[in-house]
């Protein structure tokens, strides 16, 4: 289901008469997608549910702090593809916080468990805190990669607009540090983290944004 809504968001875009279309339905896709996410979460408990919300409220309150002062990620706005605002902040934009930051620790914790398998069966063994660095600050890079190649993407399609056209450094190191911190009460909040859903949405995606930043 995501490929066949990817796919055909992508066929929409690029090659119909319809892109505007496609692109005014891209809120029924993020939630579809968020949806998805949480319906394939292995016994999703108290500790996920909560982190899910922590996800949500960092993410609208770090953007209305951003929309409004401009003292987070610089001077942006977003324009009504997203759907209903609260604050200047589209609903969405909590939700699609989550699912990146939720996406990338899955990945993370996925590559850290195959490096400990084999770091045990080559006799030796990572430490907690080594883990700890890995999944906070690795996984937050892959979070700020996923930004840079939505961000033009997402300018072309209104989703928002920066102050002179130019995207700032500041967005991508407030990316990374509001990421991280997510990330850290990621570890350590206990609830299953073998969403492979997860893995396949972030690939799913990552490769829509980037077909489009390679056309568009």
């Amino acid at each position: 289901m995501a490929i066949l809504f990817h796919v055909s968001g992508l066929i929409g875009m690029l090659y119909t008469d319809h892109k505007d279309w496609f692109i005014a339905n891209t809120p029924l896709n993020l939630i579809l997608m968020a949806a998805l996410l949480v319906w394939n979460q292995p016994k999703p408990n108290k500790a996920f549910l909560l982190f899910l919300l922590a996800a949500f409220l960092t993410g609208m309150g770090s953007e209305m702090i951003g929309v409004n002062t401009g003292k987070l990620f610089g001077c942006y706005h977003y324009g009504q593809v997203l759907g209903p605002h609260f604050n200047g902040v589209p609903w969405l934009i909590g939700v699609n916080w989550f699912v990146i930051v939720y996406c990338s620790g899955v990945i993370m914790q996925k590559a850290i468990d195959w490096m400990s398998l084999k770091y045990e069966e080559s006799g030796g063994r990572l430490s907690k805190r080594m883990v700890t660095i890995s999944l906070v600050l690795d996984g937050a890079l892959l979070t700020v990669f996923f930004d840079w190649v939505m961000e033009p993407v997402a300018v072309k399609l209104g989703f928002w607009q920066w102050e002179g056209g130019l995207i700032p450094f500041f967005n991508y190191l407030c990316w990374f540090l509001i990421s991280a911190a997510l990330l850290l009460l990621f570890r350590y909040l206990r609830f299953d983290k073998t969403n492979h859903f997860a893995v396949h949405l972030f690939i799913i995606q990552l490769l829509f944004f980037l077909t489009l930043r390679w056309h568009l």
